[in-house]
């Protein structure tokens, strides 16, 4: 079953396409490693997935809502909040909320959104935080926390929603490289459990070990996909090559 369906996805950025013409499905329970350069258009994939970035054309299909060009959040706002409760994002730079603490960070959108009660949501809120080895920082503030361990929470946050859907933004881009591992075990952790996720990353080692599907993209569009081993090990375009060759196999 398909959890999320791009047709035909056209981004741009001022007079720049950032995206030209993207067809996409992700499955249920699968990981999609999205890889790329710089620039490529990763980034915009993903967040126009839940329209976070509007887009010029085409649709995507998250269940029974569908998302086109030229919708608002007053107009259209009862179809976005449905796709970003089963669309969860975790973002490069974690986008927690310094005033709140670790707990109130993942309770908030549980309880603001979906109306869970306080105890209700601290529970999930709780076995959040011991999944992603973070039970006992509930009370501590995002400043006095590592980069790691502010991304594990923003993970946790993001499954507070109970996502059909989990997007991953980069999501060791912003670590010192002594912390990439612990985050890249949490997701590693998730795929095994069957979350379905699209990931951006520049972790081919990642996409290799976690990913059952790696979609390269250049100059926005995509320029090969098949499985990690496929992809990386005989890659058929230039782009990919080329990508290979800069970050070195892996």
């Amino acid at each position: 079953m398909t959890a999320i369906a791009v047709r035909g996805l056209h981004c741009r950025r001022g007079t720049t396409d950032v995206l030209r013409g993207i067809d996409l499905d992700v499955a249920r329970g699968e990981v999609v490693a999205v890889l790329g350069a710089s620039g490529s258009g990763k980034t915009t994939l993903l967040r126009a997935c839940n329209y976070l970035t509007p887009f010029a054309a085409g649709e995507v299909r998250v269940a029974d809502a569908r998302l086109v060009p030229g919708m608002s959040e007053r107009r259209d706002g009862r179809v976005l909040q449905a796709v970003r409760r089963r669309v969860g994002m975790v973002f490069q730079g974690f986008a927690l909320f310094p005033h709140l603490t670790v707990l109130e960070n993942v309770t908030e959108a549980p309880r603001c959104v979906l109306g869970r009660s306080t105890s209700d949501a601290c529970d999930v809120a709780g076995r959040l935080l011991e999944r992603v080895g973070l039970g006992d920082r509930g009370a501590a503030y995002p400043h006095q926390l590592s980069g790691g361990q502010r991304q594990r929470v923003a993970i946790a946050r993001a499954l507070a929603m109970e996502p059909e859907v989990l997007l991953l933004d980069e999501p060791t881009s912003s670590l010192d490289p002594a912390l990439v591992g612990e985050v890249l075990a949490v997701i590693a952790d998730l795929a095994a459990s069957g979350q379905t996720m699209l990931v951006a990353t520049h972790e081919m080692g990642f996409a290799r070990r976690v990913a059952t599907r790696a979609v390269v993209l250049a100059e926005g569009c995509i320029a090969e996909e098949g499985t990690p081993a496929q992809v990386l090990d005989a890659p058929r375009s230039v782009a990919t090559r080329a990508l290979l060759g800069a970050v070195g196999r892996v």
